[in-house]
């Protein structure tokens, strides 16, 4: 049976799909819907999926949305002993840092994103920020502690807990204004995944500085 993808590739939630997917060497089809791509609107569209959002996930009968379900399933069904670990303990905190990634990380960083990257530049003001900017570098001073003397958030391999939180951390530590300030764990974590095939193809891409270049990097990356 077809794995089959729907979604950007500069989408956040969707690089968690397709991260996984690579990670897990699985054979997919990747459609490229939602923003400037559109498609996610149509009747078909959905009927698969009624947020009209990305990432959207077929494998056989099953049909999921929501990236971090998404995320989950890929990696307790077919990355067993890999990317889903064996020990029930260490899944279970591959799934608390999953959860926390969306729950407080996101939106944190999502304010300050939103203001610049989703902005066009003669409309952007980043004069009110620096509340949003502190309450930022707060969250990831939590992932940087909880990296600190370590490779991975789980264990001693790389699990699907890594995926999520590093998606959203590399962002936050990209942004032109508001960046925390100081995250050196998090920066040598980082360095250290750029090393996987899966995210250098489909992470470690530019993000601009205001909306028109975010849509030029969306044509290019897909």
């Amino acid at each position: 049976m077809t794995i089959t993808l729907w979604g950007r590739r500069n989408s956040a939630n969707v690089q968690k799909a397709l991260w996984a997917l690579e990670e897990l060497g699985l054979a997919y089809e990747h459609h490229r819907v939602g923003g400037s791509f559109g498609g996610t609107r149509t009747p078909e569209y959905l009927a698969m999926n009624p947020n009209g959002l990305v990432p959207t996930l077929q494998d056989g009968d099953l049909t999921l949305f929501e990236s971090d379900a998404i995320l989950r399933y890929l990696a307790r069904t077919y990355g067993q002993g890999t990317l889903w670990p064996d020990d029930p303990a260490e899944a279970a905190v591959a799934d608390q840092w999953t959860t926390w990634a969306t729950s407080t990380l996101f939106p944190k960083f999502f304010p300050l994103f939103y203001a610049q990257i989703f902005t066009p530049k003669a409309e952007q003001d980043v004069s009110g920020l620096g509340g949003a900017a502190v309450a930022l570098a707060g969250v990831t001073a939590i992932l940087d502690a909880a990296l600190e003397g370590r490779d991975y958030l789980v264990g001693d391999r790389f699990t699907f807990g890594d995926i999520a939180p590093a998606i959203f951390a590399r962002r936050a530590l990209m942004l032109p204004y508001g960046a925390p300030p100081t995250a050196p764990n998090v920066v040598r974590w980082l360095e250290g995944l750029r090393k996987r095939p899966a995210f250098a193809r489909f992470v470690d891409h530019p993000i601009g500085t205001c909306r028109e270049e975010w849509l030029e990097i969306e044509k290019e990356v897909g």
